[in-house]
């Protein structure tokens, strides 16, 4: 029941309907004037509390305290967010289903009803994240990997159509689709939502949480969202608000436009590299100035996609005629266009450039006119490289990765060379870039000039393209181009995440010998957004994101150590050197070939029948029930081990006495090191069990395709090939010591043996612990090897949020603090104190380490950092809190 302290609940009406709405005007009306002036992003998140005041879980000094929002005032104010959706897809999306079956199972035990486990709020998944590129460079490229996929994926697949027919309001995009934030953008995305309750049809804005980290992608087409953990998508889904703390907002004013050869690739990388060295974790970050005038929506989806990189919860570009435009030209409903400015523009939401600044945290600026074409690399996003400075940048870091007794080795194959810094992988691929037709017909328009110019793809590129969605390939073909990128190796070869998140598949046997006998830094080019060590291809230590035509020059290069500007790409059709300028596509050319083959009506064709899928996915065998029949012998599908045992009462939260570190692990720390997604060593302890299992090799799969496996991926939590534990200095990979005896084994064995000695176990971290991808097994993994707590010098949002949702403590040294200021080598015995008795948001843990002959105490700081999240700790994690409410009530 909705108290309306403010009196602010009024009627707008639109298209010949009458909605209900919240004004914010009424708080301004009634004394508020700091309302006026809010940033757009908190103007949607107070008609959040507005709509939600019911005096338990929002009350009226809720509203006040965010209508009253100072700039760096310093507030811990917490506050409850309810998104309209919720956005999976399927890598994560397939654990938060088993999460969901399983939870019906333990609420049956509890003497609940399984049918109160069930989505309270629209749910979407998009199956994208399972095509993998093993076909590539061939017009049945694409029906190859499709096929394989289907074959891969079947239990997976059968489960989740199991869970659309055993939910309500859970509705599945099946595989062949597109990538998941390309179809929110695109098709999904209302930025205003109606609602009927009671007979009365509400307008509100269009929010929402998703289970990926470039869920933010959608802020740029208005629409307030972010990526949140799985566990924390769960509770969503079942009707538990999002506790936040009342967030700083950073300003970033655009000003000029692109300059001719600059595009939304080389400025999204621009503006990444800008806000990672300002320091945005945690914070929304809002884009505004006259230049979002001149920015089209596409660019603004790119900049928004990538926050994640730059460390914001958000990158937030305000409705505007630009938004109103991309709604009308995706196909989306005349009436909906027109609710969105009647609504935008009652609610102060619609910006225009006479709208006056908001006031922010703090502002940074920039002229796009100064953005320059650029790559990142090699192992972060943020490191980005003035494409002029390229080539020596790569000589720069290739002399630190590479054995100096192998430098300037050159490889000689049965039909080429391989040799240091050659580009074994160049992708067109990921959410970020395949959504901005800008891009994606400037590679077809080099792709084409390259061609006539008589260039080819030197035969050691591994070459693929996997767009967005299937209305890039119809553009493309639309335009002419796709012949052209097809003559080069870049055919279709699916549609889905592939290269960016490891599925780049693997390379040719006599390519991957040569790397690894050589010691080769081999390197991979893409149009992605994540370039983290081990993540890519396992054969490739330099990794390079891109815009989509660098790409196609890289790949027609083969190598890193060339240089655009001055170097020939090389001989054409006649011998005379080619050079980039030679077939780089002018800005004029491209907007024309935009006007011409990019049309309304190609969206609303692929998007008529989305739901539906083909006819491997209409045919395959659904099971039936409200409880899901688990098959013992799957490796793919099985009911997790977090409700064994559980009772209504939580079980004492207790101190850490006796507790071993598992890992001393360094800075940068990301998901993909704790939990990665891509290839499973058939010698890993994943790799044994599947073989154990009766699994082949060739059959494996990856690990992001088996997260709905707890017994699979506990054993390849930490598997990252690049990890590096630093109590084994010199090593790489899941491996470390059982102390106190010091014997070496992997890291699952060690701390399998430590939880049969009935002994605790901590990680030490450095800065960023956790960054990279919402990824739920991060947190869940380290859950089920039984460790504990993890000491880090700072944690990535999403991550730190995780382990609290699975019980795990995040403690955070002091300032100026850290494992080597405190002599700490790893090999000490912990005990952590302030855990039973005081624990609260922020609160102080005493920390006693002792061994070899010393002991240190010390402080750390509880990052439980809000009342709702210290409730979830102590009953263990936020699945286990939500199951107690639902049985109870």
């Amino acid at each position: 029941m909705n108290l309306d302290s403010f009196g602010s609940r009024t009627t707008l009406a639109s298209g010949g309907k009458s909605y209900a709405y919240f004004r914010l005007q009424a708080l301004i009306d009634g004394g508020l004037q700091n309302v006026s002036r809010l940033p757009f992003s908190l103007k949607i998140l107070l008609e959040n509390l507005l709509r939600y005041e019911d005096g338990r879980g929002v009350d009226k000094s809720d509203v006040e305290s965010l209508a009253n929002w100072t700039p760096n005032s310093g507030t811990d104010r917490e506050i409850s967010f309810t998104p309209a959706r919720v956005l999976l897809q399927d890598f994560t999306g397939v654990p938060v289903v088993v999460d969901l079956a399983s939870m019906r199972e333990a609420i049956t035990k509890l003497g609940g009803d399984p049918k109160k486990i069930n989505p309270l709020q629209p749910v979407d998944l998009v199956i994208d994240h399972s095509v993998q590129v093993d076909s590539f460079g061939t017009a049945g490229a694409f029906a190859s990997n499709v096929e394989k996929e289907f074959e891969r994926n079947r239990e997976r697949y059968q489960f989740l159509r199991w869970g659309q027919q055993a939910f309500s309001n859970f509705r599945v995009v099946p595989p062949g689709t597109g990538i998941v934030h390309q179809v929110n953008l695109e098709y999904l995305g209302r930025v205003v939502f109606e609602k009927e309750e009671d007979g009365v049809t509400y307008a509100y804005p269009d929010t929402l949480v998703g289970t990926d980290s470039h869920t933010t992608m959608i802020n740029g087409l208005g629409i307030l969202g972010w990526g949140v953990g799985g566990i924390e998508a769960e509770a969503a889904m079942l009707g538990q608000p999002v506790a936040m703390l009342i967030p700083e907002v950073v300003g970033f004013r655009l000003m000029g436009k692109l300059p001719e050869g600059a595009t939304g690739t080389d400025l999204v990388l621009r503006v990444t590299q800008m806000l990672r060295a300002k320091g945005v974790v945690g914070k929304f970050v809002e884009f505004f100035g006259t230049g979002l005038t001149q920015l089209p929506l596409a660019a603004r989806a790119t900049i928004a996609n990538m926050a994640p990189e730059y460390g914001a919860t958000m990158g937030f570009f305000p409705i505007d005629e630009e938004t109103l435009n991309y709604l009308r030209f995706t196909g989306r409903e005349p009436e909906l266009v027109d609710l969105v400015e009647a609504y935008s523009k009652a609610q102060g939401l619609f910006r225009t450039d006479a709208t006056p600044d908001p006031v922010f945290s703090d502002i940074l600026e920039l002229d796009m006119g100064e953005v320059e074409p650029a790559i990142a690399g090699p192992k972060r996003p943020q490191d980005r490289i003035n494409v002029r400075d390229a080539k020596v940048a790569f000589e720069q870091s290739y002399a630190e990765m590479a054995d100096p007794a192998r430098r300037g080795d050159t490889v000689a194959l049965d039909d080429f060379e391989l040799k240091q810094g050659s580009v074994v992988i160049a992708a067109i691929t990921s959410c970020t870039n395949t959504s901005n037709p800008e891009v994606m017909l400037g590679a077809g328009l080099l792709a084409r000039n390259a061609v006539a110019k008589g260039l080819k793809t030197p035969p050691w590129v591994k070459t693929s393209l996997a767009p967005g969605s299937q209305v890039v390939t119809e553009y493309l073909d639309a335009a002419g181009l796709s012949r052209y990128l097809d003559e080069l190796g870049f055919n279709l070869v699916g549609y889905g995440c592939t290269t960016c998140i490891g599925n780049s598949g693997p390379l040719r046997e006599e390519i991957t010998a040569a790397i690894k006998e050589h010691d080769l830094v081999a390197a991979a080019v893409l149009s992605g957004n994540r370039n983290f060590e081990g993540r890519v291809n396992p054969d490739t230590r330099a990794n390079y994101l891109a815009s989509p035509p660098l790409v196609v020059a890289y790949a027609l290069a083969g190598r890193m150590d060339w240089d655009p500007y001055s170097e020939a790409i090389g001989p054409g059709t006649n011998g005379d050197p080619v050079y980039l300028k030679d077939i780089w596509p002018s800005q004029a050319e491209v907007e024309s070939v935009m006007r011409s083959s990019v049309r309304s009506d190609m969206f609303v064709r692929r998007y008529a029948h989305v739901f539906e899928g083909d006819e491997r996915w209409r045919n395959l065998p659904t099971p039936t029930g409200d409880l899901f029949a688990w098959d013992s012998w799957s490796t793919y599908i099985k009911n997790p081990p977090y409700f064994d045992g559980m009772t209504m009462t939580p079980p004492e939260v207790k101190d850490l006495e006796g507790a071993r570190v598992l890992a001393v692990l360094g800075d940068s720390i990301t998901t993909d090191h704790i939990s990665p997604a891509g290839n499973i060593n058939p010698n890993s302890p994943a790799g044994i069990y599947l073989r154990e299992s009766g699994v082949a090799r060739e059959d494996f799969n990856q690990y992001g395709a088996r997260r709905g496996h707890d017994e699979v991926m506990v054993r390849g939590t930490f598997a990252n090939i690049r990890l590096k534990n630093q109590l084994l200095p010199g090593t790489e990979g899941a491996v470390t010591i059982h102390l106190p005896d010091g014997e070496q084994m992997p890291i699952f064995d060690a701390a399998m043996r430590y939880k049969q000695e009935n002994v605790s176990t901590i990680i030490l971290a450095g800065k960023e612990y956790g960054s990279g991808s919402s990824r739920d097994w991060a947190a869940k993994g380290p859950a089920l090897q039984g460790i504990r707590a993890v000491i880090a010098e700072s944690y990535e949002r999403i991550h730190r949020s995780n382990l609290i949702g699975m019980g795990v403590l995040p403690l955070q040294y002091l300032p100026g603090q850290n494992r080597d200021t405190l002599l700490l080598t790893g090999h000490e015995v912990y005990k952590i104190e302030g855990i039973a008795s005081g624990l609260g948001p922020k609160t102080m843990c005493n920390v006693t380490a002792e061994g070899e002959g010393r002991k240190t105490t010390f402080q750390v700081v509880a990052r439980i950092d809000t009342p709702v999240e210290l409730d979830y700790y102590r009953h263990g994690g936020i699945l286990q809190y939500v199951l107690r409410q639902l049985a109870a009530n």
